[in-house]
């Protein structure tokens, strides 16, 4: 039987940890991922998980033991932000292209520099090439539905990936909400034992991880990759199902919220898909037909299905919470607007980089954003695609 509780972000992180019981965590502190292995190391003291905790010198050297330990054949796990992924990237793309199906627990935070350690998304956006599942959260309720489903996706015969279960800096980490918790023995035979078909210690098939890969191979292990990648999406699909009938809450490749009419939309990431709910429920009063797509799986990348939830749109407004340095669109711009480009899409499409180092995002600015989609509605054209909300000239 379900029940309620009281935590933030990483509390409920550590808390989804407990009743996975991961076979090792390994952790270095970096602001704000730091209570996450701070809770679970407590609970390994106390005696309520039988993980095994490792203290590291850092970042690298916390992704470069779960890549051992996950290799030995231990689920395993490690949480972090901003820098602090920035120096395990040699070791982000080593486990995806050993096929480890490990877990990080990100906390978002803007990438040095200027030394910042608020929210946007630039951490994460910069790894999205790397070969990880990344599934993203709005508030605690998904950061920890999401971690108890990341397991059963990521270890999938199928897909044999990590997978990166991200929630936003500060304003999910440590905010407080009320939640639903599972029973601990729901999430245990939920998520079940970690059972690979091949590891290093398994003594009847010698296997190696990590060896060179000459031209002759290293092509088809890429192709391979992405072969597997592409399975996670439906395997997404097919966990949020089971875990649905355990829980009662749905989830998807991506939230549609007023779609179904919907004239003016934005597709958006994170935290501020709450805030432009308010938006939309406000315009709505007022006889705006607004909506909203907030996405949930960004890696695979669901195209094709955001391409059809937009096909009656007029104008769409693209929010970017990173800066890609290309004078011509954000992560997210590009992989939408592609996608309404190949399906032929006749929807207005504009691109905003917005709330950088934790800038606020209020609901009258998502109004704005609504408000200047309407304009371009109504003129027929895009006179600049990619720009730039709330920052000061």
């Amino acid at each position: 039987m379900a029940r309620k509780d009281r935590l933030s972000g990483n509390e409920a992180v550590a808390e989804a940890l407990r009743q996975i019981n991961p076979d090792v965590m390994a952790a270095f502190p970096i602001t704000p991922s730091t209570e996450i292995p701070q809770y679970f190391s407590k609970y390994v003291a106390q005696g309520k998980v039988d993980s095994e905790f490792i203290p590291v010198e850092s970042e690298h050297s916390a992704m470069s033991a779960v890549i051992g330990s996950q290799a030995a054949g231990a689920r395993s796990v490690t949480a972090t932000s901003s820098a602090g992924m920035a120096l395990m990237w040699e070791e982000l793309y080593l486990a995806a292209s050993n096929r480890l199906p490990c877990c990080l627990t990100l906390v978002n935070r803007a990438l040095s520099g200027p030394i910042n350690i608020n929210c946007d998304h630039s951490d994460s956006m910069g790894a999205r090439d790397a070969g990880w599942i990344q599934i993203y959260a709005e508030n605690n309720q998904e950061v920890y539905d999401n971690l108890c489903m990341a397991y059963p996706i990521a270890e999938h015969k199928d897909v044999q990936l990590p997978i990166m279960i991200c929630q936003d800096g500060f304003i999910t980490s440590h905010a407080v909400e009320n939640i639903i918790l599972n029973e601990d023995e729901e999430v245990k035979n939920f998520v079940g034992e970690y059972n690979p078909e091949h590891c290093l210690l398994d003594p009847e098939c010698p296997t190696a991880v990590g060896p060179y890969s000459v031209t002759n191979y290293y092509f088809e292990a890429k192709r391979a990759q992405a072969e597997a990648l592409k399975n996670a999406k439906q395997v997404t699909l097919d966990v949020a199902k089971e875990y649905a009938k355990i829980t009662g809450r749905e989830y998807g490749l991506f939230e549609e919220y007023m779609m179904e009419d919907a004239e003016y939309a934005v597709v958006i990431i994170g935290s501020a898909a709450g805030t432009t709910k308010e938006a939309v429920d406000r315009l709505r009063k007022e006889g705006v037909k607004a909506g909203l797509i907030k996405i949930r799986l960004f890696r695979p990348f669901p195209g094709e299905e955001i391409a059809e939830a937009l096909k009656n749109v007029k104008a769409v407004a693209l929010m970017d919470r990173t800066e890609s340095y290309n004078d011509c669109c954000g992560p997210l711009g590009a992989e939408v607007s592609t996608a309404l480009y190949r399906a032929n899409a006749k929807a207005l499409a504009v691109n905003y980089v917005y709330g950088l180092g934790g800038r606020d995002v209020k609901v009258s600015d998502m109004v704005n954003i609504y408000n200047e989609l309407q304009k371009i509605a109504e003129e027929g054209k895009v006179e600049e695609f990619y720009r730039y909300y709330g920052v000061r000239s």
